[in-house]
């Protein structure tokens, strides 16, 4: 039986999650960690995340995940939720902080100077609700799911990436940005696919089936 790991640092929404992944992929193990040793022994690894980035980082390191998490990036399917997309990055604006850094690219806080709809009304920060994804190439994890589907976002942060090829999704809120970037092993979303219906399942159902 293939084991897919959650990853506990005491941030995210963990047993939404977990239960979201095993209701499309039964057949799978699913275990909530905050063990480095069972990570490492996993074949797929999951890093959602909600709240601060700088609390966030300072829990993963506080529990000794860090490198934990930097290796499955490196080596096997992958899967950031949120803030578990928002740590791959580098130079935060959250805290002023640093993520992993495993890919090339900062987090940014949106502009509150753009941050108007298009009838001039005042835009909320942070981004709460559904939006839709515009994809910005195919890939197995969007397969089944139409372009320009809505997903639940709840962030005041976006990532920025260095490389255009890194972007796999893209959504408009007062400015457009990254909403899902791809790279060999890593898939990671801006949105809350646990929290986005039957096409937030579907995303998750099609992880659990991607071999990169």
């Amino acid at each position: 039986m293939s084991k897919v790991v959650v990853v506990d640092y005491g941030m995210g929404n963990l047993r939404s999650v977990a239960k979201a992944i095993e209701h499309v992929a039964p057949e799978t193990k699913v275990l909530v960690s905050s063990s480095a040793a069972e990570i490492a022994a996993a074949d797929r690894v999951v890093v959602p995340g909600q709240g601060a980035m700088p609390d966030c980082m300072r829990e993963l390191a506080g529990r000794g995940l860090r490198d934990a998490v930097i290796r499955a990036a490196a080596e096997r399917p992958f899967l950031g939720i949120c803030v578990g997309l928002q740590m791959l990055f580098g130079h935060a604006e959250e805290g002023g902080v640093m993520g992993l850094e495993i890919l090339p690219g900062r987090v940014p806080r949106f502009p509150d100077a753009a941050m108007k709809a298009p009838d001039g009304s005042r835009l909320k920060v942070p981004h709460m609700g559904w939006n839709r994804v515009h994809q910005a190439e195919a890939h197995p994890v969007w397969q089944g799911i139409e372009d320009d589907t809505r997903f639940y976002f709840v962030h005041s942060y976006y990532v920025e990436p260095e490389s255009p090829d890194l972007i796999a999704g893209s959504t408009h809120y007062g400015v457009p940005f990254t909403s899902a970037v791809a790279r060999d092993n890593i898939f990671a979303v801006q949105f809350h696919p646990e929290k986005s219906a039957q096409s937030g399942l579907r995303l998750l159902g099609n992880f659990m089936r991607w071999n990169p």
